[in-house]
């Protein structure tokens, strides 16, 4: 069977763990590893870790998906492999980073009466510790990252912006197993803008389970004030009647003693 790039994470996480244990020494570490993201399939992810424990047996089980950590997507899952961008350079245009790409631990993006745009939301990270140099000249540049990212905003803005944001919805602690982002730089009369934010899909769900919330507080609503209706016009309806009974009793009674 073919193996993803989910799987052969998975396969390099249980590497990393084997050469801290002291299991594996570096050179045999990084033979497996480059073994690791050039398999295709699980026959030949399996013998890279046949000889090193991991959670139950054969090859299912080192592709196992892991425990769920409360987020949509652990971070451990994230870290590692060759990155596919160190860097990015635009002059009088733009660039872009976006969706699933790797970010190298140093990552340098430049922009001269420019812009820019480096999403990490759906990014993966060359190592856990990331530093990326933003400097933007006449320009300027949005770095957007996910809720839970560990992230540290240290730029500097001279006639411009250097800063970060965030709104209610993307507010969340850092999760313990985050990479470490370091976001540096300088803004000349120009502006680099860190916002914390959500994924589409993320808002999207969100926004159906508030719809949702909706309708069933109108649902439980609508019943019960369907019920009380219909007890209060009942009452009603016994009352007009007794009233005409009297009323029509009054009026005989008046005709015949004259």
């Amino acid at each position: 069977m073919r193996a993803s790039d989910a799987e052969r994470e998975r396969v390099a996480e249980v590497l990393r763990d084997a050469v801290a244990e002291g299991r594996l020494d570096m050179e045999e570490f990084d033979q497996r590893l480059d073994a690791v993201y050039k398999a295709r399939t699980h026959g030949e992810l399996e013998p890279l870790v046949r000889d090193l424990p991991v959670p139950g047996t054969g090859p299912a089980a080192s592709v196992a998906p892991p425990a769920s950590s409360g987020t949509p997507t652990s971070w451990r899952g994230r870290i590692g492999g060759p990155a596919s961008s160190r860097g990015a350079f635009a002059f009088w245009g733009g660039f872009g980073r976006k969706g699933t790409w790797t970010v190298g631990r140093r990552f340098t993006a430049f922009a001269l009466m420019a812009g820019g745009e480096i999403d990490l939301r759906e990014a993966r990270f060359e190592d856990r510790d990331t530093v990326i140099r933003c400097f933007a000249i006449m320009g300027g540049m949005a770095v957007t990252v996910p809720p839970g990212l560990d992230v540290n905003v240290k730029g500097v803005g001279i006639m411009g912006g250097f800063g970060e944001r965030g709104t209610a919805e993307s507010s969340e602690p850092v999760a313990p197993d985050s990479p470490r982002v370091t976001i540096t730089g300088f803004a000349l009369m120009g502006g680099v803008d860190v916002e914390h934010k959500i994924t589409r899909a993320e808002k999207q769900r969100l926004k159906e389970a508030r719809k949702r919330e909706k309708l069933e507080k109108k649902a439980e609503s609508g019943s019960g004030s369907k019920s009380g209706p219909k007890s209060g016009s009942k009452s009603g309806s016994d009352s007009s009647s007794g009233s005409e009974s009297e009323s029509g009793s009054d009026s005989w009674s008046g005709s015949g003693s004259d």
